[in-house]
């Protein structure tokens, strides 16, 4: 599943097996998330997981710091 875009904001659903691995693949996006200095909005429920991404500094606007983030995350999912 591809990244959900518009002017305001990206997002993208995630679903795991359980809790335990949602929560694994957050912590990667946290390591991420922290080395291009961009955090996600992140909902986890159970094994679902919804990132957004949005740059509030630039008025709530897509810039190429969620793009960023957004193909630094899809390559967590690479096989």
């Amino acid at each position: 599943m591809a990244w959900n875009q518009t002017p305001e904001r990206m997002v993208r659903d995630f679903q795991f097996p359980d809790f335990r691995a949602a929560m694994a693949f957050l912590n990667r996006v946290a390591d991420v998330a922290e080395d291009h200095g961009h955090h996600p909005e992140i909902l986890n429920v159970y094994g679902r997981v919804r990132l957004t991404l949005t740059t509030h500094d630039a008025g709530n606007t897509v810039t190429d710091k969620d793009l960023r983030l957004a193909a630094a995350i899809d390559a967590l999912m690479a096989p």
